[in-house]
């Protein structure tokens, strides 16, 4: 029995390589300096995995910004507008000016779409291929990091994302054509790269097909056939890997491909184990993923070991256990948390810890060589069941009483949006094509440093809320000066929207490093739900209330929605996850309650995770989505018919989920759409949505102004798609991230092209 790994993550336990990255944007070290962390990073990382037992080590997991647009620049699948004209070279430069929005010359161009990794918060650079795409090996890194980690004494398992899953998450530019034409040319170019694998040395590659996971028609199986038929002449063994769900549904298709190996995901598919194992190929290796790679509790690994034996004992040394997915979706290391409580901490499994969990899960599935082994074992075990005796006793009664008796009315407002709509528009007498923003104002390094000194206890509670008021107000002055009609009070007291939330609410825990990518530098810290779910106290209502005081125009209140707080957290697993949405959902409707009963008429509560949650089969939507919308529903159903409840959703694929967003029943809606140059939009045009919406016109993932041309433009195509009267004007998203340099110019623009627009339409 072997222990394999899919990936680790490459941010660092204290996040050096973020740091690095943006320093290096920022012009304050060098190309070289940047590498060497990276270098450095990697070491530690493959250091880890061997003490851990991995014998074969992930390479080309690691990536600078993301491992999807690593492989296009492998592939010299790179726009023309981020090429250098003159040269056809590919390096790290050329991949940043793509993530974000460069031309070699250094002025602004649009950067790479990017969009969620199926149905995790990860974003990747979305691979533009035109009809005429041709490929070839244009960029070394993959081929590097493996002589690197030969160098250490590591034998390297290069991991790639597989040529029918790349087909698949990319993107037709230039003419309407079927991608799947282009996979010949693919596929030569991957039998390029593993021919190059081959003359380093290398014995496995994984190839990762997460489609495997969806429900794919005809020519999509048939593509999985015929790359896999074309590849295995290749002199290396491939591993063929999916992840995130079962890949039952094609078991004939799978089982069928000349691979040497395959990667199962037993986590959310426990039940295809069986059909696999008993149609493995001789001599086929299996991979039982049976560790969560996407949460961090502990594993009941004395549970799976008891599951797995049968397997374990057939294939007799055909067996590799791992984690279920790569472990880029957990923090790095437990170790470093040295605050939490000792009863919580022993709870939890970080990507270092995943690995000592298979150490000790090979450990369980093996024969005790002596006395001193079955100690071990038996000392395993009882800290398993130690853990589920803990979570059994943690249960709030109250909290599950009340959610017990909800009825169906505790989900509906009281009347239609039509009746809605138009009182509404009585209470704010807003212009048409009203403009707003997402909710954060830019967090300075000044507010950020407050904040730090603040939890350091090296400034009153006074001080640094008499500070946060004068950002407040100052960010409520600039947008009037801008011209905006519904304001937001900026958030400067929030660290980061779901964490904010968090703390305030009971059930909740966090921790101090427990960071994980979501994209190129920007890392997240989802907070833990380890209990029932309650509000104790109102937790925005004074914020808002302040900010209102400070202008006759109305203030929105910003909420993280149920849907989001739980799919950006890390979950207990003890229950379902419909009931823990619906306790959010209880605890923000409490919340809502009190800012409308506060004076506050416009509640926003977004849901920018609401489709995330999607079950990767498509046959297996309609159960989750009832219990989001619900969720959403009994979170904004206790206002009265002039509360206008807004949400916010971005980068999501609406046109397969539109019925379910409508029937969210949220007065206004606002979309990241301005990458995608109003694509998103069909979905509500087809569907002939009936509330307003916002699409996003300022793309704020880049530091590029737009023009009010532009901006023009963009609503132009908006109205083309959607009835005047129900469009808003706003960003993408929240400014959090972006400075005011950034954020000024291009608000201003925002404002006058609505203003264009105004005229234009009478």
């Amino acid at each position: 029995m072997q222990i394999a790994n899919l990936g680790f993550p490459r941010i660092g336990r204290q996040r050096e390589l973020k740091f690095a990255q943006e320093k290096y944007w920022r012009g304050e070290t060098s190309q070289a300096e940047l590498k060497q962390v990276a270098k450095e990073l990697r070491r530690t990382h493959w250091e880890w995995q061997a003490q851990a037992g991995v014998s074969l080590l992930p390479v080309g997991d690691f990536a600078f910004y993301d491992q999807v647009l690593t492989l296009s620049a492998t592939l010299n699948a790179i726009p023309e507008r981020h090429r250098n004209q003159d040269d056809a070279h590919v390096d790290l430069d050329t991949l940043f000016r793509v993530a974000r929005g460069r031309a070699p010359s250094g002025k602004d161009a649009p950067a790479g779409e990017m969009t969620k990794y199926f149905n995790t918060n990860y974003h990747y650079i979305v691979p533009e291929l035109t009809e005429d795409q041709e490929f070839s090996v244009a960029y070394e890194q993959f081929f590097e990091e493996v002589e690197e980690a030969k160098s250490l004494g590591y034998a390297a398992k290069p991991v790639l994302l597989g040529p029918v899953s790349y087909l698949f998450l990319s993107k037709a530019v230039g003419s309407d054509f079927d991608k799947l034409s282009l996979l010949p040319k693919l596929i030569n170019t991957y039998a390029d790269i593993l021919a190059r694998f081959s003359e380093q040395g290398v014995d496995w590659v994984q190839l990762e097909e997460p489609i495997l996971a969806l429900e794919l028609d005809a020519d999509w199986q048939a593509a999985i056939s015929s790359a896999y038929e074309q590849l295995k002449s290749s002199e290396v063994k491939v591993l063929l890997a999916s992840y995130y769900g079962t890949i039952a549904h094609h078991q004939a298709l799978v089982s069928a491909l000349p691979v040497a190996g395959l990667h199962l995901d037993l986590v959310t598919a426990p039940e295809q184990l069986a059909e696999f194992a008993a149609k493995l190929q001789p001599e086929q290796v299996l991979s039982l993923g049976v560790i969560n790679g996407r949460n961090v509790w502990a594993a009941d690994i004395d549970l799976i070991a008891e599951r797995i034996a049968p397997v374990i004992n057939d294939l007799k040394g055909r067996v590799w256990i791992s984690p279920s997915c790569s472990l880029l979706h957990s923090p790095v290391d437990l170790d470093i948390e040295t605050e939490l409580a000792p009863a919580l901490k022993q709870q939890l499994s970080f990507a270092k810890q995943k690995l000592s969990e298979l150490t000790q899960l090979k450990a369980l599935l093996s024969t005790p060589a002596d006395s001193a082994a079955k100690v071990a074992i038996d000392t395993i075990v009882a800290r398993c069941v130690a853990r589920r005796e803990a979570r059994e006793e943690a249960a709030d009664q109250q909290v599950i009483d009340r959610v017990a008796a909800l009825k169906t009315d505790d989900y509906e407002r009281d009347t239609v949006f039509a009746n809605r709509q138009s009182i509404q528009q009585q209470k704010f007498n807003l212009p048409l094509l009203p403009t707003t923003t997402i909710g954060s104002f830019p967090q300075t390094p000044a507010i950020r440093g407050l904040r730090s000194r603040w939890r350091k206890g090296e400034i009153t509670q006074e001080f640094y809320n008499d500070q946060l008021r004068q950002v407040t107000r100052d960010t409520i002055e600039r947008q009037l000066k801008l011209g905006i009609d519904v304001l937001v009070h900026g958030e400067a007291e929030r660290n980061d929207m779901v964490e904010y939330f968090g703390e305030q609410l009971q059930g909740f825990a966090f921790t101090k490093f427990g960071w994980v990518q979501s994209y190129g530098s920007r890392c997240v810290k989802p907070p833990l739900i380890y209990g029932d779910v309650s509000r104790p106290e109102a937790m925005t209502v004074e914020w808002a209330q302040y900010a209102q005081s400070l202008t006759d125009k109305p203030v929105k209140g910003m909420l993280t929605g149920p849907v989001t707080i739980l799919h950006w957290s890390f979950a207990r697993e003890d229950i379902s996850r419909e009931a823990i949405a619906t306790q959010i959902g209880l605890a923000i409707r409490d919340e809502v309650v009190d800012l409308q009963n506060a004076g506050i008429g416009i509640i926003q509560i977004d849901e920018p995770a609401f489709r995330e949650g999607l079950p990767l089969k498509k046959s297996d939507w309609q159960a989750y989505l009832k219990w989001a919308v619900d969720s959403f529903k009994l979170s904004a159903a206790g206002v009265t018919d002039e509360t206008q409840i807004h949400t916010h959703m971005c980068y999501s694929e609406f046109n397969e989920t539109i019925a379910a967003i409508a029937a969210m029943d949220a007065d206004v809606i606002t979309i990241e759409t301005s990458r995608s140059r109003m694509e998103l939009l069909t979905a509500f045009e087809d569907f002939e949505y009936p509330n307003e919406i916002g699409p996003g016109v300022y793309d704020i993932h880049t530091p590029n102004t737009p023009t009010v041309d532009e901006m023009v433009e963009l609503i132009e195509k908006a109205a083309d798609k959607i009835a005047v009267r129900q469009l808003w004007v706003n960003p993408d998203c929240g400014l959090k991230t972006r400075t005011w340099d950034e954020v000024e110019p291009a608000l201003k623009n925002l404002v006058q092209a609505t203003k264009v627009l105004r005229r234009r339409l009478g």
